[in-house]
């Protein structure tokens, strides 16, 4: 009945989203950011024959792991559009939405994708693949207080005009192409026996400004309260500090500033209320067996009346 598993991506805490997630299995749901399909497979089983399952994903290579299933329908776009994408499948209302905001393990296992450092690719980084702005046209287009910015503001690194300055100097003598070409630019530049965490923290500051991760995340946040029903829930796992506090403040107050809003009469506009317990994260077993959920965190929020 569904597609077979895949090794596209390993999904972090499984259980522990889905079962939130759920509050009637008759209902209409959404996984935001299908991927490999691990979420929406979940859901699936906890689904009658009349519920139905919309996955979102803006990645042309995550339709290969389309599920055979009838209650699934999955819709090639960017989960920042989710509303109008909706509304085009007549639907205004749905009982509950999850997100998963990792970079798969496929993107980062696809060497030609240009996500991680360990293969040598051209400098890509695009999670939607015809997408105008990749990386290579961030590290050698964009002005040096442009580059700054990103670093400093993406990938929080301490010596962001360093960092620039460098790759400033070393494209006035050639392109920089590839992700071998950027790391030796960045040698000597990181701070003692943080060499990986360092080079994480140049490429995440890239992915987030050549996708607009950020402002994706706020623009679908923001639908959610329109879409999801009183009762229903949203659950979202982030991976780094940007995408959580965003997420947390979000989820405790409707807003990004983290500042409580009143009405008129005085009362809060809290369209969430973050579930007891707040923030789950994955323990020791499952980060033994996938390395890469050591730092996911999930929250769950149930949406008012």
């Amino acid at each position: 009945m569904m597609g077979k598993e895949s090794n596209y991506h390993q999904p972090v805490l499984l259980k522990e989203s889905v079962d939130c997630l759920i509050t009637n299995k008759t209902g209409v749901y959404v996984d935001a950011t299908f991927g490999g399909g691990g979420h929406s497979r979940e859901v699936l089983t906890k689904l009658e024959v009349n519920g139905k399952l919309i996955g979102f994903d803006q990645d042309t290579d995550a339709a290969k792991n389309a599920l055979a299933d009838k209650r699934f329908e999955l819709v090639q776009n960017n989960f920042r559009y989710i509303k109008n994408s909706l509304r085009f499948m007549q639907i205004k209302k749905v009982d509950g939405i999850l997100a998963d905001l990792g970079v798969s393990s496929h993107q980062f296992d696809v060497d030609s994708r240009g996500f991680s450092i360990r293969g040598n690719a051209r400098l890509d980084m695009r999670m939607q693949q015809t997408a105008d702005l990749d990386a290579f046209k961030v590290v050698n287009g964009y002005s040096e207080a442009e580059l700054i910015k990103v670093l400093r503001e993406y990938g929080e690194l301490r010596n962001a005009r360093r960092v620039g300055a460098k790759i400033i100097q070393q494209r006035s003598e050639k392109p920089i192409k590839t992700t071998h070409e950027l790391v030796d630019v960045l040698k000597g530049l990181a701070p003692k026996q943080k060499q990986n965490q360092f080079l994480a923290q140049v490429f995440q500051a890239i992915r987030i400004e050549v996708n607009d991760e950020l402002n994706a995340l706020k623009d679908f946040l923001n639908q959610c309260t329109d879409l999801i029903k009183a009762g229903g829930m949203l659950v979202v796992i982030s991976y780094h500090s940007l995408e959580d506090r965003l997420v947390k403040r979000f989820m405790k107050t409707g807003n990004f500033s983290g500042e409580v809003e009143k009405d008129f009469y005085g009362n809060l506009i809290r369209p969430f209320t973050p579930v007891k317990g707040g923030l789950i994260t994955p323990d020791a077993d499952e980060i033994e067996k996938n390395n890469r959920a050591r730092s996911a965190k999930l929250r769950i929020a149930e949406r008012n009346a």
